[in-house]
């Protein structure tokens, strides 16, 4: 759970223990900090992999690719040891339009500025997607640790040693873990596994901190997630969020939300007979805000025609897919 503490970043109430109200501090000499990317194709896995090893939500789900866009840290600090994980876009082969090569650039960028890596694949699968992802990593020389989510659907488990034996020879992982992320299988030895290959240092975040992402970037992504998971296949990914009003107002937090589609048909799915879909997007966006950001929110929503925005490297730039 979180709470508001600025418009720059999200914070979880401070913890306590019974009888020791000003703990002494960590030494200096044992900390270990470092970030971690999580890498993989598209849809396997890595946001809610991100969520669950933060325990809260930090980065955007649905069944539908491509979900993830943007460079996205969660920061989990636990004792002596802060981990900063790095959630990336899934990398794919189709560089047609700005934005896919906006994505990939990220996640190339990541790479290189890490201290470890998680490398996602899904169960028995290994296809062309796993292979783009395992030739990006291919002059890193920082630990990959190769985790094979949701293990829990197989069906045949008997079948997981022999499919672990041939992607051992794939490449030299410091570690091959099964898990599911969604059911938490696993996610301790993970966070032990990581720990371990962080490199000695200070802490490069307050320790209440949880990610660098601003609450106005998680209220667009709110909002981009329900229109993500109410129309599905409806709609093509060219959709995007943009936060015109982000106030706190009593104790009320007024946020005004623009949604930018490609095309006026896409306009019309999305708005729905009567305006009812964007209705319902507002409702289940505006119920995960007051969790998020532990106040009451008034949520207003419209939709605007940005026709080619997402082959236009300058509103791309604007929207923030393109970092400086």
């Amino acid at each position: 759970m979180t709470r508001k503490r600025s418009d720059n970043q999200l914070e979880t109430p401070p913890s306590t223990t019974a009888g020791d109200s000003h703990p002494e501090p960590a030494d200096p000499k044992s900390l270990r900090c470092g970030y971690v990317a999580i890498v993989g194709r598209p849809n396997v896995g890595k946001s809610t992999l991100l969520n669950h090893l933060m325990q809260q939500k930090i980065s955007i789900t649905s069944r539908k690719p491509q979900t993830t866009r943007h460079r996205i840290l969660g920061i989990r600090t636990e004792g002596s040891s802060q981990c900063i994980f790095v959630d990336t876009p899934g990398l794919h082969k189709d560089y047609s339009r700005a934005l896919n090569r906006a994505m990939n650039d990220t996640v190339i960028k990541v790479i290189k500025d890490v201290d470890a890596i998680l490398f996602v694949i899904e169960r028995l699968q290994w296809n062309d997607p796993d292979e783009l992802v395992l030739n990006a990593l291919a002059h890193t020389t920082v630990p990959v640790l190769l985790l094979i989510n949701k293990v829990d659907q197989l069906e045949d488990k008997a079948k997981l040693l022999p499919h672990i034996q041939k992607l051992s020879s794939k490449r030299k992982f410091a570690e091959i873990i099964p898990v599911s992320a969604l059911g938490g299988h696993n996610l301790d030895t993970i966070m032990a596994m990581v720990t371990r290959y962080l490199p000695e240092g200070p802490f490069l975040f307050p320790e209440d901190q949880v990610t660098d992402r601003s609450s106005r970037f998680l209220a667009a992504e709110l909002i981009r997630e329900k229109v993500t998971r109410q129309l599905g296949d409806e709609l093509p990914y060219e959709v995007s969020v943009e936060i015109e009003k982000f106030e706190q107002v009593g104790a009320t937090l007024h946020i005004h939300g623009l949604i930018l589609v490609d095309r006026n048909g896409q306009k019309k799915i999305l708005v729905g007979r009567d305006g009812d879909r964007l209705k319902m997007i507002g409702t289940a966006a505006r119920e995960d805000m007051e969790i998020a950001f532990q106040t009451k929110v008034m949520l207003n929503l419209w939709v605007k025609v940005k026709s080619g925005w997402a082959d236009d490297e300058r509103a791309l730039q604007s929207l923030g897919y393109i970092e400086p």
